[in-house]
């Protein structure tokens, strides 16, 4: 299959890396506006060098659009025109109602797909079996401060990622309450009868992946960078030594696949793209994600 990036930022960069490695890949072509950078990126992996989105549509069966947000509409509505399937990074586009509208012009007998990473990131299925009857869920993603983010606020940028998983994991959540601005967030919410806690931030000086998860039984940690995950099950015993309270916890480390989740991700596109299947992240959880977002950040 020979595909296309049309936009080479970090994630853009990334994408050609990637598909560059796979053995399902052909051919590897590049677009963007900077025709420099997108050479130099072409040389390092082999991929060619577009002179045009239209030229760069002729050459591929499937595409990547990882240009800046503002510009996702016009870009994929191109593609649409050249009926080529679409891997869209996220956010899906500016809006929910631009991304509902964008949708209402795709046509028949494409996969699209939308880049929500984290998904495909083992933690999240490994928390998925586990997962019985949560009683309060936690997650925590801060960056320090990026110089590529621009146009967006710490929501759309790094808290959709958790809002993607939140959906998926435990459910529609409701009664969201939100504080912070444009580069810290905290969210409290409910999905069900689970109380949540979200924060984001851009402003850290640690950068932090987290999810917490308690039961009546155990607590769970996951870590999506390290990939880790880890159970605290209920203390064997309890007991007072020389008058301080001890526990012993009985600590369980679940063996995870470790795995690059760009490298799932795109190669299930490319599975799905050949068999003509739907891409596990559709367009419309991509504008539901979105749709909380927007709740969230009108609360602050």
């Amino acid at each position: 299959m020979d595909v296309g990036i049309i936009g080479i930022g970090t994630m853009g960069k990334n994408h050609v890396r990637v598909y560059s490695e796979l053995k399902s890949v052909d051919s590897v072509a590049v677009f963007d506006v900077n025709a420099a950078a997108a050479k130099a990126i072409g040389g390092q992996h082999g991929a060619e060098v577009c002179s045009s989105v239209d030229d760069l549509l002729a050459r591929s069966d499937a595409v990547s659009v990882c240009v800046p947000t503002p510009f996702h509409a016009v870009t994929v509505r191109q593609v649409f025109s050249a009926k080529k399937s679409v891997l869209i990074e996220k956010p899906i586009a500016a809006t929910a109602k631009e991304a509902t509208e964008l949708m209402r012009s795709a046509p028949d007998g494409i996969t699209i797909g939308v880049g929500h990473i984290e998904r495909f990131n083992p933690v999240v299925s490994e928390i998925k079996k586990i997962v019985n009857k949560p009683l309060y869920v936690e997650m925590k993603r801060h960056n320090p401060a990026s110089a590529r983010v621009t146009g967006s606020t710490v929501i759309e940028d790094l808290m959709i990622h958790d809002i993607d998983i939140l959906l998926t994991l435990f459910g529609q959540p409701s009664d969201i309450h939100s504080a912070g601005n444009a580069d810290v967030c905290s969210v409290l919410m409910k999905c069900g009868n689970i109380p949540v806690a979200l924060s984001a931030s851009r402003k850290s000086s640690k950068k932090i992946r987290m999810i917490y998860v308690e039961e009546e039984g155990f607590t769970i940690e996951g870590d999506f960078m390290t990939q880790e995950v880890t159970i605290y099950r209920k203390p064997g015993q309890y007991q007072f030594e020389a008058e301080r309270y001890v526990q012993e916890n009985i600590i369980e480390k679940v063996m995870v696949n470790k795995l690059e989740p760009l490298k799932r991700e795109l190669a299930t596109f490319i599975e799905c793209v050949a068999s003509r299947r739907p891409f596990p992240i559709t367009p419309e959880q991509a504008i539901n994600n979105l749709r909380v977002c927007e709740e969230i950040q009108a609360g602050l």
